[in-house]
């Protein structure tokens, strides 16, 4: 299961961030005014599990116009979590919905999480220094109910299902679109972390939206490195062993 954000609807309403947080009692992160359009958070923390980022730029048709581009952004539950590899007491866990989800009774606030995220999704609480993010609502979808913020959201941008049938939707959706920069994110299972569960369509390049182009789980290449320190090990032992050998009388 997870989520298909479609940005081409999103309004900026911010109704996902509310009932995000009203759901999930998750803390007031203050009224933060950045000086960058309508955004108050920035971005994804420990307080805001939901973040609506709001971009103004010329419109692509040379008119002289601008235009908004508005995206809800969340977690986006990797196939390959390189958040779930480094967590050394199991807090991070993926459930039977092929979701990523934080266990904050047992999590030791080490921080491995967050630096291993290639979208700097996770962060700590000051409070308690425990990581928190989004959970896709787990509560919520054990019961056959709809995240909090899909349910809330009045355009259907923020869609949730299973992801065979929100990929077919997307592409349906990009070809109603016929934009020549609209694009998909985040949904090939092929990419650098096996598909995100939480994709979306973009209207221009990621890198608009504070998305990486190319994301790559950072424990991808951990299985090589293991077997090439292993073998490293066991060639400086061999050594060391014919050495000590060769010395005796």
């Amino acid at each position: 299961m997870g989520f298909f954000t479609d940005t081409s609807v999103c309004i900026g309403c911010k109704a996902c961030e509310v009932a995000c947080k009203e759901w999930n009692a998750v803390p007031a992160d203050g009224l933060d005014l950045l000086g960058q359009s309508f955004d108050n958070t920035g971005q994804l923390d420990a307080n805001s599990w939901r973040h609506v980022a709001f971009i103004e730029q010329p419109a692509p048709d040379d008119s002289g116009d601008m235009r908004w581009l508005m995206m809800s952004d969340v977690c986006k539950h990797c196939t390959h979590a390189a958040c779930l590899d480094v967590c050394p007491t199991g807090s991070l866990m993926r459930t039977e919905f092929d979701t990523v989800i934080v266990q904050a009774d047992i999590c030791n606030g080490c921080g491995y999480c967050v630096t291993a995220c290639p979208y700097g999704v996770i962060d700590r609480r000051e409070d308690d220094g425990r990581a928190w993010k989004c959970t896709l609502c787990y509560d919520r979808i054990g019961d056959g109910l709809q995240p909090a913020c899909a349910t809330a959201c009045p355009t259907e941008s923020i869609q949730y299902g299973p992801l065979d049938e929100l990929r077919e939707r997307a592409q349906a959706r990009l070809e109603q679109l016929d934009l020549p920069e609209a694009r998909l994110y985040g949904h090939d299972p092929d990419d650098g972390v096996g598909g995100q569960g939480a994709f979306f369509l973009l209207l221009d390049e990621p890198e608009v939206y504070g998305l990486p182009p190319a994301p790559v789980a950072t424990t991808r290449n951990l299985p090589d490195m293991w077997k090439r320190a292993g073998f490293a090990a066991l060639t400086m032992a061999a050594a060391a062993a014919v050495a000590f050998l060769g010395r005796r009388p």
